[in-house]
C-alpha cells in the first residue's frame, strides 16, 4: 500500500497544503516549528482518527478557523481510495471513505497500516505504564478491529463502574455492580489475551533486530506484565469489591497492565543507559514494522519524525536499510545525513512557515 497524496486545510499552521508522495523515501526538511511534524500528524490522524502525539481534535484546527479538513489518497492492491475527514470545534468529526460517510472511526482501521517513530517514542521505554499500554493499543487497533471494539466497550464499562463507585454511599447502587463486572470481564479478557499474543509475536522478531543493533552484545526480550489473567479476572474483581468501594475506583484489570523491556535480563527502564533505551525504542519500531508486514501481507507506511538526528551513523544505516521496500515519510532539519551517507531520496520537500515547495533530489 502507498499513500499518493495529502491535502489539508485549516489544519495546525496550514491554511491550505497539498503534497504528492513517492512510493519510496519522501523527505520533509526545514527549520524547527515550520510544520513538518504537522503534516505527519495529519497523515497518522487521517488513517487512524488518533494523534500519535495524543493531541485533542480541537488543538489540530487552525487558530481562528472553525473546522479543518484532511484528505488522503492511497493505493491499495492497485485500487485508488480516499479518506476525507472534517474536524469541527463544536461537533464530532465527520469521516468518509471513497465519498461514503462512515458512522464509526473504527471502520478506518486496516485501510492504511501506518507506523510512526519519533524521539518521543523513547518515552515508551522511560515513562510509566500508560505509555506502554497506549503503544499496545494503537498497534493492536490497527491490526485487529475486534480489539478496538472490545477496548472501547471495556473503557465504557470501566468509566461507568468508576462513576458508580463514587456514588456508592448515596444508596444501594452496589446491586448494579455485577452488571458492570460482567462487562469488564467479557471485554477485558479479550484485551488481555490479545496483548499476550502481541507480546509473543514481537518477541519472535525483536531479539535478532536488537542483537544486530547492539553488535551481538545485548539480548532484548519483552514481558507482558498483566495485572490479572483472563481466567482469574472475574474472581479478583469480586474479591477486590470492598477495596474498590474504599478507593472509589476499579483497582484490577487490563487498564493497569504494563510491558517490560529486558536487556540481558535487566529492566531497560530502571537500569538501561540513555543509549540502550534509545536502541530499545528503535528495535521496538523495527519489530513493529516487521510484525505488520507478517500480519497483513503488505508493507505499512512509515513516518519518521526527526529520528535520524537522534541516531548515530550505524543505527541510521541499519534503520534505512531495513525499510528500503517501505514507503517512508521522513521529517528532518537538513539533508546532511543523506548526503554524507549517500542515501537516496525519491522526493524532497522544503517546509517553511506552513508553505511547502518541491526541491531537487540529492
Amino acid at each position: 500500500m502507498n499513500i499518493t497524496s495529502l491535502e489539508v486545510s485549516d489544519f495546525r499552521n496550514y491554511e491550505k497544503a497539498y503534497v504528492e508522495f513517492d512510493s519510496g523515501v519522501n523527505i520533509l526538511y526545514g527549520n524547527n516549528a515550520q510544520g513538518k511534524t504537522n503534516l505527519l500528524e495529519a497523515l497518522f490522524f487521517g488513517c487512524t482518527s488518533k494523534s500519535q502525539k495524543g493531541s485533542k481534535e480541537r488543538e489540530m484546527i487552525r487558530f481562528d478557523a472553525d473546522e479543518a479538513h484532511i484528505r488522503i489518497v492511497f493505493d491499495k492492491r492497485d485500487i485508488e481510495h480516499k479518506i476525507d475527514m472534517h474536524l469541527r470545534k463544536n461537533k464530532s468529526k465527520g469521516i468518509a471513505i471513497d465519498g461514503n460517510p462512515i458512522k464509526k472511526a473504527a471502520e478506518l482501521y486496516g485501510l492504511v497500516n501506518i507506523v510512526s517513530f519519533s524521539p518521543d517514542d523513547l518515552q515508551i521505554i522511560k515513562n510509566g505504564p500508560a505509555e506502554r499500554r497506549r503503544f499496545m493499543d494503537m498497534e493492536l487497533c490497527q491490526l485487529d478491529r475486534l480489539y478496538m471494539h472490545n477496548l472501547s466497550y471495556y473503557n465504557h464499562a470501566l468509566n461507568q463502574k468508576n462513576s458508580l463507585l463514587k456514588k456508592i454511599d448515596l444508596g444501594r447502587l452496589g446491586d448494579t455492580m455485577d452488571i458492570w463486572d460482567e462487562q469488564l470481564v467479557k471485554y477485558g479478557s479479550y484485551i488481555i489475551d490479545a496483548r499476550k499474543r502481541f507480546t509473543d509475536d514481537l518477541n519472535m522478531i525483536i531479539g535478532s533486530i536488537h542483537s544486530s543493533l547492539s553488535l551481538g552484545k545485548e539480548e532484548l526480550k519483552l514481558r507482558y506484565m498483566y495485572d490479572v489473567s483472563a481466567d482469574a479476572f472475574a474472581e479478583k474483581l469480586f474479591l477486590n469489591r470492598d477495596r474498590d468501594v474504599f478507593l472509589k475506583a476499579v483497582s484490577v484489570g487490563p487498564h493497569r497492565d504494563d510491558l517490560e523491556f529486558l536487556i540481558n535480563g535487566e529492566s531497560a527502564r530502571k537500569f538501561g543507559s540513555q543509549g540502550q533505551q534509545r536502541t530499545t525504542a528503535l528495535s521496538l519500531k523495527l519489530a513493529e514494522i516487521e510484525l505488520v508486514k507478517n500480519k497483513i501481507g503488505d508493507n505499512p507506511v512509515l513516518l519518521l519524525d526527526d529520528v535520524l538526528s537522534e541516531l548515530d551513523r550505524d543505527r541510521q544505516t541499519m534503520l534505512l536499510d531495513s525499510i528500503r521496500d517501505t514507503q517512508t515519510m521522513i521529517s528532518c532539519t537538513g539533508l546532511e545525513e543523506f548526503v554524507e551517507n549517500r542515501l537516496s531520496c525519491d522526493r524532497i520537500y522544503h517546509v517553511e512557515n506552513g508553505s511547502i515547495s518541491r526541491a531537487e533530489k540529492i
